[in-house]
């Protein structure tokens, strides 16, 4: 008699409610990946990005670039005004217009640097926006050497102006020291990484002189808040640029000037940056 054929099992190795599990968690796991992704790269980003105080700025360059076209300090801050009325304005917040640059004043410069003296309208290096060096740049000395400076180059673009009045779109930081390049080797200065304070500083030192009439804020660098500059410096930054109205013809303001709100999207993401300065600055001690 032929022996019985062993029966064939059902069972490949996994029972149905463990391998329903297994589906369940992987459709729960890219679920959450889809979610992640649409946050990250299309829903936050457009709930952040907000033009409606300077519709035109949604064309505006978002960083400076250095002469070998490297991406450069960001571009955190704008004015409204005249040539005439955006030096006025930084002499009475008492900025100076940096020297330009020649072969003289970066003498200049360099033995300040050594001995130790003050310099307080040293030149700046050329940054470059719409493939134009700065049109121009103010300084404000901190301590007696030329090292360590708060500092801002402007770009003009009549473009972007409002009202008929020229618009400057630049960019501010704060030298902390001198040394050699991280991308070149070249000597050069390096910037603060937070950016942000030197945008605010000028910003309160030009309503402190009276000369602002109204101030917003529109997209800058927006969702990308970590970054190097042409240096190799790193630097973070909310992602805002804000943008302040000179009084025409400099005529003091006896009163703070208005300050337009945010959207609530981007006052709620701010408000959220703002919980993480402090551990941006314990990152660069």
């Amino acid at each position: 008699m032929a022996d019985a054929q062993p029966t064939k099992q059902a069972d490949t190795g996994m029972s149905l409610p463990k391998r329903r599990l297994r589906r369940w968690l992987l459709l729960v796991f890219l679920f959450v990946v889809i979610v992640w992704f649409l946050l990250a790269y299309v829903i936050l980003p457009a709930l952040w990005r907000h033009y409606e105080h300077h519709p035109a700025m949604v064309r505006a360059p978002k960083t400076t670039e250095t002469r070998d076209g490297i991406p450069g300090d960001p571009l955190n801050v704008g004015l409204v005004g005249s040539e005439t009325e955006i030096v006025n304005a930084f002499l009475q917040a008492h900025w100076y217009p940096a020297d330009p640059k020649t072969f003289r004043t970066a003498l200049h410069i360099a033995a300040s640097v050594v001995r130790n003296r003050s310099y307080p309208d040293a030149p700046v290096s050329d940054l470059y926006v719409w493939g134009r060096r700065q049109d121009l740049a103010f300084e404000q000395a901190k301590g007696k050497s030329p090292r360590q400076r708060h500092h801002v180059r402007f770009w003009q673009s009549t473009d972007l102006g409002v009202g008929g009045r020229p618009f400057w779109i630049g960019a501010a930081t704060f030298d902390r020291s001198v040394g050699l390049s991280h991308r070149t080797g070249q000597i050069t200065h390096h910037i603060a990484p937070d950016v942000d304070a030197d945008r605010r500083k000028l910003i309160a030192d030009l309503t402190e002189a009276g000369q602002l009439t109204r101030v917003y804020q529109v997209t800058g660098v927006g969702s990308r808040l970590i970054g190097r500059n042409g240096g190799g410096d790193w630097y973070y930054t909310d992602g805002e640029l804000t943008i302040g109205v000179i009084a025409p013809q400099n005529i003091p303001q006896a009163n703070p000037p208005t300050v337009l709100d945010d959207p609530l999207s981007v006052q709620m993401k701010n408000k959220a940056w703002s919980w993480l300065y402090p551990i941006m600055g314990q990152m660069q001690e």
